[in-house]
Parts: structure tokens; C-alpha cells; sequence
């Protein structure tokens, strides 16, 4: 397989998908991801109701894969559970990077079109961008979450 194989017109189709979302003012955190080995960069803003995914927003100037990526993450984030987009990500490792299958669930399912990248190690980081993006925001409302939590253990109660 050659590197230009990687660019099939399934993937280009998916990567052409991608549109640009508005800002997201009130996220609930913002995570930046680079490549350094092609400079790809994708930002994520993610807001959280309910233990749901319920706003999303990103800015992405990355290679096909990365915008394949990033264009499934935006299609079918909404809903999504902080437990089922740490799997997401940990699946999609695990496809690139250790002979896995592609994820699960029915909404990922186009993900599957990326399973050739294995092959190119090179483009793992710019594929995995979104995904490890998305989990730092959630490492980082989970973190807030338990400070706040602390905060409030510690404080005393006020009358």
C-alpha cells in the first residue's frame, strides 16, 4: 500500500464534511492537540450537561485524516457520555497502534475507513488528534469536578 492509498475517496468525502462550528463561548473546558511531525492542529471546546456531551465546538488545520477525525468527532459528539469517548479514544489507539478493531457503537462507524493509517506511523498523532483533544477536556472537567467537591468538603458551612 502506498501513502497516497490512505487517501481514498471515502475518506475525502468524510474529511469534506467538516464545517466550521461557532465558537463555544461557555465550554466547560478547551484542549489544544499539535502534531509535530506535520503540524497539524485541531481545538476542541466541550460543555457538559447532565453527564452528557451537550455543546461542542472545534477549529482544525489538519491533514485528511486528522479532518476524517475531527468531522466524525463533530457529527455524533452530542450525547456522548465522558465513559463511551474515553473508549472511543482508547479503541482508536488501540486500531492504529496495536491491531485492533475499529471502534464500536453505530455512530463511530466511519471511523472504520481509517483502519489503513496503522500501516503509517507517522500519521497516528494527526489521526488521534481530535480524540485525545476531546478526553483532555473531560480529564479537565473531571478535575474541576473533584476540586470544587474538595472545596466544599473543606469549607465551613456558612449560616
Amino acid at each position: 500500500m502506498e501513502l497516497s492509498d490512505l487517501y481514498s475517496q471515502r475518506i475525502l468525502e468524510i474529511a469534506g464534511r467538516l464545517g466550521d462550528l461557532p465558537p463555544l463561548a461557555d465550554a466547560d473546558a478547551r484542549a489544544k492537540k499539535v502534531s509535530r511531525v506535520c503540524g497539524s492542529t485541531i481545538e476542541v471546546a466541550v460543555k457538559l450537561e447532565n453527564g452528557k456531551v451537550s455543546a461542542y465546538s472545534h477549529e482544525v488545520n489538519a491533514c485528511a485524516l486528522g479532518q476524517t477525525s475531527a468531522s466524525v468527532m463533530a457529527e455524533h459528539i452530542l450525547g456522548a457520555t465522558p465513559d463511551e469517548l474515553r473508549q472511543l479514544r482508547n479503541e482508536m489507539v488501540a486500531m492504529l497502534k496495536d491491531n485492533g478493531q475499529p471502534p464500536s457503537g453505530e455512530r463511530w462507524v466511519d471511523l472504520r475507513y481509517l483502519e489503513p493509517v496503522r500501516a503509517y506511523r507517522p500519521r497516528h498523532t494527526s489521526t488521534l488528534l481530535v480524540f485525545e483533544a476531546v478526553v483532555d477536556c473531560l480529564d479537565q472537567i473531571d478535575k474541576d469536578g473533584q476540586d470544587h467537591a474538595a472545596e466544599l468538603a473543606v469549607s465551613p458551612a456558612r449560616h
